[in-house]
């Protein structure tokens, strides 16, 4: 008895612990698990809610305003900008007011037209406007323009053609302001025109600006855009259009020209450089206006309607 309880309490092996290996886990267990991620990225930390809140917040923002490329909104800032904006049918979507604004008569007008007109209304904190707005004093209301819709330089002719009538249609050259743009388009709109035609760089396009200028007209004066201005001239004329260009040193003057009752394009320079160089070469001719109070030139937009009116005036 005393042997076998002998042999019972016998050790068997000297070994300690396992007997069986662990598959490095242990080992793996002693090297770590590498430094402590900060606060934020913790999961249940406060730090790390506040940090998924932003980010959800962020995601319902709406995109900030950078200058870029074709296709990206315009805003109109300001209470009298959006206010003269949405009175003039500049066709805006969205309408964004600063929480707990004060209100006064043109924010009441501009919440009213803009619920007349069934635009989105967004309520958004002032650093949301500021950061829209790249920090300029919108004063609380920010009103969201998208691209114009161009129409391409054939469409004016098909237009004119389509209703039996002889294409008059306006090319600027060189214009940058949307105002000047503006006034063209509400000219040829009030004289029978069909459209008018900008280059795609460097010239002024259908802004907010222009609609406003336009006085509504733009909803029914198509705008088109030419990649390049010579070769739609050149195009224009294969079409059987004359190309008259308003020049102040001209061969002609506005009276003589008989070009006017027939399909025709008016071209018209900048203020200050008038035609460019290749565009001047391809007019048919070159028109000047009789100013016999001597002033040197006119702005675009006074130019164009002058020989707008006396296009109209031989085509009645």
């Amino acid at each position: 008895m005393a042997g076998n309880s002998q042999r019972r309490n016998r050790r068997t092996s000297n070994k300690k612990g396992a007997t069986v290996g662990s598959g490095g886990q242990r080992r793996r267990g002693l090297e770590g698990k590498g430094p402590t991620p900060p606060a934020s990225m913790r999961k249940g930390h406060k730090k790390n809610r506040v940090a998924n809140a932003a980010a959800k917040q962020a995601a319902r923002r709406p995109a900030p305003r950078r200058g870029g490329p074709k296709g990206t909104n315009e805003l109109v800032v300001g209470r009298n900008s959006v206010v003269e904006a949405l009175r003039e049918g500049v066709p805006a979507t969205t309408l964004y007011v600063q929480q707990y604004l004060d209100n006064d008569e043109r924010v009441r007008e501009a919440l009213q037209l803009a619920t007349d007109k069934g635009l989105n209304l967004m309520e958004a904190p002032r650093p949301e406007l500021d950061r829209m707005t790249n920090g300029l004093n919108h004063q609380g209301l920010v009103l969201s323009v998208p691209p114009y819709d161009y129409a391409h330089p054939e469409d004016l002719t098909a237009a004119a053609q389509a209703d039996g009538e002889d294409p008059l249609i306006v090319a600027l050259d060189g214009i940058t302001d949307p105002r000047n743009l503006g006034a063209v388009v509400r000219s040829v709109s009030a004289f029978g025109g069909h459209g008018v035609v900008v280059p795609e760089r460097r010239a002024a396009g259908m802004t907010a600006s222009a609609w406003k200028t336009s006085a509504g007209t733009a909803a029914r004066t198509p705008v088109a855009r030419a990649t390049n201005m010579t070769r739609m001239l050149e195009a224009y004329q294969k079409e059987g259009l004359m190309v008259v260009g308003l020049a102040a040193d001209g061969d002609v003057e506005l009276h003589e020209l008989d070009a006017l009752e027939g399909p025709v394009v008016i071209v018209v320079g900048s203020e200050g450089k008038g035609l460019s160089r290749l565009v001047g070469e391809t007019c048919d001719f070159r028109v000047r206006i009789p100013m016999p109070g001597g002033a040197e030139s006119l702005n675009a937009g006074v130019a164009a309607g002058v020989v707008l009116y006396e296009a109209a005036r031989r085509r009645a």
